[in-house]
């Protein structure tokens, strides 16, 4: 995955988490989420985002999102300590679902 869509997920994680904490999603506080992080802010980055989700309903967003990540407990030993052989297939490639997220940004 290229760095900077590495970088957009930062910001895009923050936006989630405060959405989960019933938070307001601005400039301030994505700010102060990604900086709390370790990571650098970029405030274009920042305004970019606020500007993208002021339309967007992130509940209904997060449920059309398709899951591409297997749960661990897939492929966790089963009660006998045997791993399970087969695995599933997963219905889209990673750059699928990443694709649904990238429509959020234009």
């Amino acid at each position: 995955m290229p760095q900077e869509n590495l970088d957009t997920m930062e910001y895009v994680y923050a936006a989630l988490l405060l959405h989960k904490l019933g938070k307001n999603v601005d400039e301030a506080n994505l700010s102060s989420v990604v900086k709390a992080s370790g990571a650098e802010v970029n405030e274009a980055q920042v305004k970019s985002l606020v500007a993208a989700l002021a339309d967007i309903n992130i509940d209904d967003a997060v449920k059309a999102t398709p899951v591409a990540v297997a749960a661990p407990a897939a492929d966790a030993p089963a009660a006998g300590g045997e791993a399970k052989e087969e695995k599933k297939e997963e219905p889209k490639n990673e750059e699928a679902a990443m694709e649904g997220l990238s429509s959020l940004f234009g």
